[in-house]
C-alpha cells in the first residue's frame, strides 16, 4: 500500500470530515484524543479494523512524553524485582515484534553493560535475572530477536568500557534491550494510520466532551489553534490518550469518574560521543532511579531522574539541580570527568504515572500493573499509564474496550502491520551503496538516513532528483540532509519550524547552540514548502530563538518553579487553550 504524506491539505481533510460528522455527513467511529505513542498507535488499531477514525493532537505529534523518553524498547528488566512475569513477557513480545516485524528500521538492537562489585552474590543475582529475560523473550522457539545475554570478566569490561572505573568492578553482565527514536515512531505511526484510512490533524484542542439526551459521550468542541475557529464533531467512540492531560480531558465530560495520573519528571542530557570511551550501553543503579549511558551515531544519552511535577505539563525543562545530578552520578562510575561545559543539550519529559484505582463510578477494566482502561461515562474511554514499548498493546485494548462485544467481529491485527518504511526496507539498503556514491554521502549519512526512513527513503531521493541542492547537508547542521527538512513539511505534517527543530529531527538537543546557526536556513526551506511570506518566516524564526533562549535560561535554575516560570516566558505560536467555564 503506497504510503499517503501528511500535509496541511490532509490536516484540513481531517477537520472537514470532524465538521461534517455533525451535520450531513457520517458519524465517525472513533475520534482519539491525544497524538502521543498510545494515541497514534489506537488511531492506527482502530482504522485497520475497518472502523472510520480521526486522531487529533493539540500540540504537534508526540509533542508530550513521547519525544522525550530514555529512547528505549525494553522488557523492563526492573519488574523481574519485582516478579511481574506476565508484563515483562508482554513488553518482550512487542519488542521482538518491533524489532522483526512492524518497526526494523526504526528500533535497532543494543547492547547494556551491568558493572558487577561482588563477585559471587551479584554475579549470580543479575545472571538468574537476565537469564530469565533472555527465557522471557524467546516467543517463537528457534527464532531471537536478539541475541542471549553473556558474562564479562574485568579484561572484557575494560574492552568494552574503558571509561568506566576498574577499580571496584570485577566484571559485568552483558545483555541486549533496543532503542528507537521516539518521535520517529509516533510519527511513523500516525502515517501508517492515515494509509490505512485514518485522517489526522495536529492543532486541534478538543475543548467539550459533548453528550446525547441519555448521558452518553456522543462527541466533542474542539478548536484549530491554527485558525481559531470551532466545529463540533460527533462520534460513536471517543478515546482518550492524552497522558499527563488524562484528568484535564475528563473533566471535560462533566464527570467526576475516571483515572488518576501524576507526571514525574525525567531528564536527560545528551554528550559528544569522544567525551566518553565505551561501544556498549551502560546501566547503572543510582538511590532514586536508574542511569543509563546511550550511545547514538555522534552522541551519548544520559539519563535519566525521577521527581514529581505539579506544573503545567505543557514544557517540563531541566533545573541546573537536575543536570548536575546526572553528571554527578555519571562522574561516579567514570574515569573521565564531564562538566556542564561537555552537555551538548538536554530535554525533559513526565511520565504518567497511573495511581491506584479509579474514580468514584467508573467502570474500569485492569489490563496490568502498567496500565489501565477505564469508561468514567458510556461512550468515553480512557486509556492510562504503560510505556513506549506497549504502546500496541494499551491500543489495543482501548479500542477492545470501546468497541465491547463488537471487537469479537472485528479483532485486532497491528501485530501482522509492517509501519510504512518496514517494508521494502532491505533491498532500498542495497540501492543506498548506489545513492552514496551518486550524492556523496558518508557511509554515517546513509545508516542515518535508513534508520529514519526505511524504504521511504526512496521519497527522499525523488525530491533529490528533482532539487540536486537538497542532497547537501543543512550548512550549520550537517548531520540532517536539507531534502529531510523539506521532507518534513511536504510528507510529515510539520507546520512550524518548532515541529522540525524539536520533533521531525532531534536538532534542539543536538548542537550546542540547539540549531540556531541553522534556523534561517530551515525556515527558508519549509517556508517554501509551506508557502510562508518574509513576514511568517521571520515570525516563525523569532519564535524558536526565543524558546531556545528561555531553556537555556531555565537550565540555570535551581527548582522546577523557577525553571518553569523562565520557560514560559517564551510564548508558543498556537498556544493551547487554558479551559474554564466553556469547556468545563
Amino acid at each position: 500500500m503506497q504510503p499517503l504524506p501528511l500535509t496541511p491539505e490532509s490536516r484540513q481533510a481531517a477537520l472537514s470530515a470532524l465538521a461534517a460528522s455533525a451535520t450531513d455527513g457520517p458519524v465517525i467511529d472513533v475520534l482519539v484524543i491525544g497524538g502521543g505513542v498510545t494515541g497514534a498507535g489506537t488511531a492506527l488499531d482502530a482504522a485497520t479494523r475497518g472502523l472510520s477514525t480521526v486522531v487529533v493532537e493539540a500540540q504537534d505529534w508526540a509533542s508530550g512524553t513521547s519525544s522525550r523518553s530514555t529512547k528505549l524498547v525494553h522488557g523492563g528488566l526492573r519488574y523481574l524485582q519485582m516478579l511481574d512475569f506476565k508484563l515483562v513477557h508482554e513488553a518482550l513480545t512487542e519488542r521482538g515484534l518491533l524489532l522483526s516485524k512492524i518497526a526494523p528500521h526504526l528500533v535497532k538492537p543494543m547492547s547494556f553493560l551491568i558493572p558487577l562489585e561482588h563477585r559471587i552474590w551479584q554475579r549470580a543475582y543479575y545472571g538468574a535475572g537476565v537469564t530469565l529475560y533472555d527465557v522471557l523473550a524467546n516467543i517463537m522457539p528457534g527464532r531471537r530477536a536478539l541475541p542471549i545475554h553473556q558474562h564479562a570478566t574485568r579484561k572484557g569490561l575494560q574492552e568494552q568500557f574503558p571509561d568506566l572505573k576498574h577499580d571496584t568492578a570485577i566484571g559485568a553482565v552483558k545483555y541486549w534491550d533496543a532503542t528507537v527514536d521516539d518521535a520517529r515512531l509516533v510519527a511513523t505511526l500516525i502515517r501508517t494510520a492515515t494509509t490505512y484510512g485514518a485522517k489526522a490533524a495536529t492543532r486541534t484542542q478538543v475543548v467539550k466532551l459533548t453528550k446525547d439526551e441519555r448521558g452518553r459521550i456522543n462527541g466533542a468542541v474542539l478548536r484549530d489553534l491554527e485558525s481559531g475557529t470551532e466545529l463540533t464533531a460527533r462520534a460513536r467512540h471517543v478515546i482518550n490518550a492524552t497522558g499527563v492531560w488524562t484528568e484535564d480531558t475528563e473533566e471535560l465530560a462533566d464527570t467526576s469518574g475516571g483515572l488518576r495520573v501524576l507526571a514525574s519528571k525525567g531528564i536527560h542530557l545528551t554528550i559528544p560521543r569522544d567525551r566518553i570511551k565505551g561501544s556498549s550501553g551502560l546501566f547503572v543503579q543510582t538511590e532514586k532511579s536508574v542511569l543509563f549511558f546511550i550511545p547514538w551515531s555522534r552522541y551519548w544519552i544520559l539519563g535519566t531522574t525521577d521527581t514529581p511535577w505539579k506544573l503545567d505539563p505543557q514544557h517540563p525543562v531541566p533545573t541546573a539541580a537536575d543536570i548536575d545530578y546526572v553528571l554527578e552520578h555519571a562522574n561516579e562510575v567514570l574515569t573521565t570527568t564531564l562538566t556542564r561545559d561537555d552537555v551538548i543539550g538536554s530535554y525533559a519529559g513526565l511520565r504518567p504515572l497511573l495511581q491506584p484505582g479509579t474514580k468514584e463510578g467508573t467502570d474500569s477494566a485492569k489490563v496490568s500493573r502498567e496500565h489501565t482502561v477505564a469508561s468514567p461515562v458510556p461512550g468515553l474511554t480512557i486509556i492510562a499509564g504503560g510505556k513506549l514499548t506497549t504502546y500496541r498493546v494499551m491500543a489495543k485494548d482501548a479500542v477492545d474496550f470501546a468497541l465491547g462485544g463488537e471487537a469479537v467481529q472485528t479483532p485486532s491485527i497491528t501485530h501482522e502491520i509492517p509501519l510504512v518504511g518496514a517494508e521494502g526496507e532491505k533491498a532500498v539498503r542495497r540501492q543506498a551503496e548506489h545513492w552514496r556514491t551518486e550524492f556523496g554521502w558518508s557511509a554515517m549519512m546513509v545508516d542515518h538516513l535508513l534508520h529514519r526512513y526505511g524504504s521511504l527513503l526512496t521519497e527522499l531521493v525523488e525530491l533529490i532528483r528533482q532539487d540536486d541542492s537538497l542532497g547537501r547537508p543543512v550548512e550549520s547542521a550537517p548531520a540532517y540532509l536539507r531534502a529531510e527538512i523539506v521532507y518534513a513539511a511536504s510528507h510529515e505534517g510539520a507546520l512550524h519550524l518548532e515541529d522540525i527543530m524539536y520533533l521531525r529531527t532531534r536538532i534542539n538537543y543536538e548542537f550546542a547552540d540547539r540549531g540556531l546557526a541553522a534556523v534561517e536556513e530551515i525556515a527558508e526551506l519549509a517556508g517554501a514548502v509551506l508557502g510562508w511570506d518574509e513576514e511568517r518566516r521571520h515570525k516563525e524564526v523569532e519564535s524558536y530563538r526565543a524558546q531556545a533562549a528561555a531553556e537555556e535560561q531555565a537550565a540555570q535554575e535551581t527548582d522546577d518553579e523557577s525553571a518553569e516560570r523562565v520557560r514560559s516566558q517564551a510564548p508558543d505560536l498556537t498556544p493551547m487553550i487554558t479551559l474554564g467555564a466553556e469547556g468545563k
